[in-house]
């Protein structure tokens, strides 16, 4: 049975069974392939990325409309959501209501209401029936219940939406020019403690939202290694220090990241009292001069590596493998985008990789596993294991030095 802590399930979990709704063309659930070596075509046939009689069949007019239609019918989303709409279809259950059921309870004229509706219908969120009563599709049950679902839409709405008409602009440049919308920083991790609002909270509920489940399957399986000095790299705002220091009370953490990111880590665990072993080591990871700290039993990184390009990764990497001791282990964390089950979760992460085009700082994505193996190959990392299926969709490569 598959694990779930949203409703019907969520596109990352794991097992048997997943919520199947409509995805104009996009399918149903898959199974991934467990063999790690298996060719990527294999991997991209079971997920749905090549030609298949299924997918000829699947009414492509309809899902070129979509997507032509999808931003205007995102916003229309939106406005349904953070207007009430979604929420008052949702306390009638199937008992629904009709345009002037709902003019009587929202703030809306009759105009904006019935375009808003009509978006509705045309996004699959909504249904009316031959009397007029609107109701809840599957669907849009997913905009009010399920928290997966709130995260992402918050995140690309107060993120991404407006950035990604620099989109053009940011490939040419190799620079994030979305972000010039939220800030005048030159990357969104300086930027971070800044953002205006409500990017701000969508930015760190969305980040949190997913990190957050990995780290409660992650830690138990750290600490269990019993190791005595841990260097998270990335540290962000503290959650995994924070969730490693309470669960272990043998353990120290330094926690590397820009100052500013250190200063709210540091806030974080003063206020959850978990200071005492942590220790903080300001660190710019693009820095060409860039060294790690030695002397760790475990070296983590967390949602990381998808920050930076290639380059980049191979360069944080092989500093790692220089600080890397006899018997220390590096830990990557992230979610692969050809180690999901569903595909609805590749869909997904690949949409993210755009994020970090137009907003992030031009250069990062969500890697597929075969790219980030042979970069940690490069770097002199020798892979120990890899294990999927944590959290919600991330998996994680123990690596040891290959010296």
């Amino acid at each position: 049975m598959a694990r779930a802590d949203s409703v019907g399930g969520s596109f990352f979990l794991s097992g048997e069974e997943c919520l199947r709704v409509p995805h104009f063309g996009l399918g149903g659930a898959i199974s991934r392939p467990g063999c790690s070596c298996l060719p990527v075509c294999g991997r991209l046939r079971a997920m749905g990325f090549l030609p298949s009689d299924e997918s000829e069949r699947s009414d492509a007019v309809l899902f070129a409309e979509r997507l032509v239609f999808g931003p205007l019918l995102f916003q229309g989303v939106v406005s349904l959501r953070r207007r009430g709409v979604l929420q008052k279809l949702l306390r009638r259950g199937g008992e629904g209501a009709t345009l002037e059921t709902l003019l009587g309870e929202l703030e809306l004229s009759r105009y904006g209401l019935t375009v808003l509706l009509e978006a509705g219908l045309a996004a699959g969120v909504l249904q009316v029936d031959d009397e007029g009563v609107y109701r809840l599709a599957r669907v849009g049950l997913l905009f009010e219940r399920d928290p997966m679902t709130i995260a992402n839409l918050d995140f690309v709405a107060d993120v991404c939406y407006r950035a990604a008409a620099h989109l053009d602009a940011s490939l040419d440049s190799g620079e994030a020019r979305g972000l010039r919308e939220l800030s005048d920083e030159e990357n969104v991790y300086q930027a971070l403690s800044t953002l205006p609002e409500p990017a701000k909270t969508s930015w760190f509920a969305f980040d949190h939202f997913y990190s957050d489940r990995a780290f409660k399957d992650l830690v138990p399986r750290l600490s269990a290694r019993a190791p005595k000095q841990v260097l998270d790299v990335g540290a962000n705002t503290g959650r995994f220090a924070c969730a490693l220091l309470a669960a272990d009370e043998r353990v120290r953490v330094t926690l590397a990241d820009l100052p500013n990111q250190l200063a709210v880590a540091r806030r974080e665990l003063e206020e959850r009292g978990l200071s005492a072993r942590a220790h903080f080591h300001p660190i710019d990871l693009l820095s060409p001069e860039l060294s790690l700290p030695e002397g760790f039993d475990v070296i983590w990184m967390s949602q990381l590596l998808c920050c930076f390009g290639e380059e980049d990764v191979l360069r944080i990497l092989r500093a790692a493998a220089r600080a890397l001791g006899p018997g220390g282990e590096l830990w990557i964390v992230d979610t692969f985008w050809d180690r999901q089950k569903q595909r609805a979760a590749a869909v997904t992460l690949m949409g993210t990789s755009l994020y970090f085009t137009t907003v992030a700082n031009g250069r990062g994505r969500m890697y597929d596993s075969a790219t980030m193996l042979r970069l940690a190959q490069e770097a002199g990392l020798s892979v120990k294991s890899v294990e999927d299926s944590l959290g919600l969709g991330h998996s994680c490569i123990v690596c040891g030095s290959a010296r």
